[in-house]
């Protein structure tokens, strides 16, 4: 579902980056904050992590919404795999979601 794009270009990678990057997609309000605080805004990988996380996560919920009536909520099962996400950018990748990755690059918000 996440193609790998590899390490951080650049290095550089702290801890909290990484830590950030993860909470940013099961905790959406994590990725507002980080965009919010302008040292969080200004490290590329945390900015890259947050605004992927709250555009898929929007998607999810919207996805979420609208099937749940006609599927007895199990679609809510979709949100466990912001999990793996999360894992993949506690281990320092950026990562290809596709099509939603692609959006955000081609409106320049990464």
């Amino acid at each position: 579902m996440a193609q790998e794009m590899g390490p951080v270009p650049g290095g550089e990678l702290t801890d909290q980056d990484k830590l950030m990057a993860a909470l940013s997609y099961p905790i959406p309000i994590v990725a507002l904050i980080i965009l919010l605080v302008e040292d969080m805004k200004n490290r590329p990988f945390q900015k890259f992590h947050a605004v992927q996380s709250l555009a898929i996560n929007i998607v999810l919920w919207v996805v979420i919404l609208i099937t749940s009536p006609f599927t007895c909520g199990i679609t809510a099962v979709l949100w466990f795999v912001t999990l793996y996400w999360a894992y993949l950018a506690y281990q320092g990748q950026y990562f290809d979601i596709p099509v939603i990755t692609n959006f955000i690059k081609g409106q320049g918000w990464v």
